[in-house]
């Protein structure tokens, strides 16, 4: 046999371990490539899912700045316009997706804080307003009542008819100003401003009508059963209602329609009934009325319009603090009723006429017998016009007409409870020939003359500058004083 040289076996040996040692490398090179390849497979998925999550967060980042460029450019200037003008809708989030979410909890807060903020400061500019309003009201107010008494003195100074007219005249406007200046300062929570007795409710609305340019307009039909007078204290808001009620119904209606007027009792009160031919109101203007009168809420000077409406303000500002109640509805003859209802506890009262007359000024209550004195009145210090038709109003319960040449007693008062205090009818007492024989003289008498008539109108004025000047000699009182007293 031939023998293998060894040297060649050693070379065989060597190259069975490379090969050996090859393959292994080579698996152990394929494990590794394996393993590169998941790694970056796995590399690649999460870079896909970084870019994704990259892409959303930036489309979300950018979501969150448009709803921020949306609150700053339409929310929050439509929520200010909201505080003011509460039928303004405030829009909500641009975007859905954040509706629950801690961004959506953010921006609310962010309304909730700028709208606190709004309204306080507000509030506090609105009550420095109302603090100076509050101020010159009163110190225009008492100049005015000065030019007022003024001008009366100077009516009794001068004779010169033209002269007088002109102070007429003059006293007329003033007197406009003075009522603007007093629902000002009504609003703005000042005191009406004058200390007034008992008075009849029917001369208080006489007088109210004669503060109005259009008075020449109103009707009034007494429909009252009694001397039905308000207290003291309330003389003076109750005049300040029917007026700027009375303004309302002149200016939203034309100016050859009149403006009636009708005094109605019952047993809890007394009602005065304004009814105009105008215009009408809508039913929204009818809600936003009643929320002004009804004096509930804290009413600030912007709410008021441009310009500020202060009339029915300043009678829920009254009507709050005295207690009496003021109700707006379309009226039956196409226009606006207004109610003005006065309580008889404790608003209400009953005066003794033999003691203290009805003004002639006045209407006389509509009972079957009795002639019904409505009227339109004149500005302080000029002569009533003719009597105009009363207007139509349910009748009152009538009492028997006194027949002619019949005298009175007075009866004592009957008061039942929860009713108004009544007064029995006076008793007539037979007539003795004295007594007709004055009668007769008195209606055979002349007519007065011209002299004699401006006398006693020279005496009715100095009558009513006294009572002027008594009522501004007593020291003011505060309202709060004056609702609880």
């Amino acid at each position: 046999m031939t023998s293998i040289p060894e040297a060649l076996l050693w070379c065989l040996s060597a190259g069975t371990a490379a090969a050996v040692v090859l393959a292994a490398l080579s698996i152990r090179a394929r494990g590794q490539r394996a393993g590169l390849r998941s790694r970056l497979s796995a590399a690649e998925e999460q870079n896909s899912a970084t870019l994704h999550s990259n892409t959303e967060l930036t489309a979300r980042l950018r979501a969150t700045e448009a709803e921020i460029r949306h609150l700053a450019e339409t929310r929050l200037p439509d929520l200010t316009l909201a505080l003011a003008h509460p039928h303004v809708p405030v829009p909500g989030l641009m975007d859905a997706r954040f509706a629950g979410t801690d961004a959506d909890r953010a921006l609310s807060a962010v309304l909730e804080q700028v709208s606190d903020a709004i309204t306080k400061e507000r509030a506090r500019v609105d009550a420095a307003a109302q603090s100076t309003l509050r101020g010159a009201t009163t110190t225009i107010q008492a100049l005015l009542y000065q030019l007022q008494t003024a001008l009366q003195e100077m009516q009794h100074r001068y004779d010169d008819p033209s002269v007088a007219q002109d102070l007429l005249n003059a006293d007329f406007l003033n007197e406009q100003a003075l009522r603007r200046v007093q629902a000002t300062g009504v609003v703005c929570g000042a005191w009406p401003g004058l200390t007034r007795e008992d008075s009849y409710l029917a001369e208080l609305v006489v007088g109210a009508t004669s503060r109005l340019r259009g008075y020449d307009r109103v009707q009034v039909s007494n429909q009252l059963r009694d001397p039905v007078a308000v207290v003291a204290r309330a003389v003076e808001p109750v005049a300040i209602v029917v007026t700027e009620l009375l303004a309302n119904a002149l200016h939203h209606s034309h100016r050859e329609l009149p403006v009636t007027i009708t005094l109605q009792q019952g047993n809890r009160g007394a009602s005065v009934i304004v009814d105009d031919y105008g215009v009408g109101m809508h039913d929204d203007e009818i809600k936003a009325a009643m929320e002004l009168l009804a004096g509930d809420d804290d009413l600030l000077l912007t709410q008021l319009g441009d310009p500020p409406r202060s009339g029915f303000a300043a009678a829920g500002q009254l009507v709050r603090q005295y207690g009496f109640g003021v109700h707006v509805e379309p009226s039956p003859y196409g226009g606006v009723r207004a109610v003005v209802y006065i309580p008889g506890d404790p608003l209400l009262t009953v005066l003794d006429e033999s003691t203290q007359p009805m003004s002639v000024m006045a209407p006389l209550p509509h009972r079957s017998g009795v002639p019904d004195r409505s009227a339109s009145v004149l500005p302080t210090g000029t002569a009533a016009p003719a009597a105009a038709p009363a207007a139509a109003a349910p009748a009152a319960s009538a009492a028997p007409a006194p027949q002619p040449g019949e005298r009175f007693e007075a009866a004592p008062p009957v008061q039942q409870e929860g009713e108004l205090p009544r007064r029995r009818r006076r008793r007539p007492v037979s007539e003795s020939p004295a007594g007709e024989e004055s009668a007769e003289r008195t209606a055979s008498l002349p007519p007065r003359s011209p002299e004699e008539t401006g006398s006693r109108w020279a005496a009715l004025q100095r009558g009513t500058e006294s009572g002027r000047a008594a009522v501004q000699s007593d020291p003011p009182r505060s309202p709060e004083g004056n609702a609880k007293s």
